[in-house]
């Protein structure tokens, strides 16, 4: 049973930053991505970083050189760390995984069979 906890969520001003973190337990086996994909408050869903099996990382053009993805491999934790967020940043985060052979797609996260409950990021001023 895969099993994906959020949490880190919170406001911050624009410019500010804030730093996400997943726990997560169990294995989908084979190739498989671990990411993070958010909920717009208009419900739109958008992936946003990623990890591969192979260790490799992928990230939404509109967050790159600004978010970066980790894995501890120890503490079975991915860790989002957001930086100089911007008010379009507002949304609720959801740590996902499932299996998927490469190359890898950022906007299937959203459809993963494996999720958490999401974290609530709200940046304004």
């Amino acid at each position: 049973v895969v099993r994906l906890v959020e949490s880190g969520g919170g406001s911050a001003q624009p410019g500010g930053s804030l730093r996400l973190s997943c726990a997560y337990s169990g294995n989908t086996g084979g190739s498989y991505l671990l990411g993070w994909f958010r909920q717009f408050p208009g419900k739109e869903r958008e992936g946003v970083a990623a990890i591969d099996s192979d260790g490799a990382t992928h990230y939404a053009d509109v967050v790159r050189g600004r978010f970066t993805i980790s894995k501890d491999n120890a503490g079975n934790t991915l860790a989002l760390q957001m930086n100089s967020l911007d008010p379009d940043d507002t949304a609720m985060y959801y740590c996902a995984t499932d299996r998927l052979a490469p190359p890898c797609d950022l906007e299937l996260l959203a459809d993963f069979s494996y999720h958490g409950q999401g974290t609530q990021v709200t940046v304004s001023s």
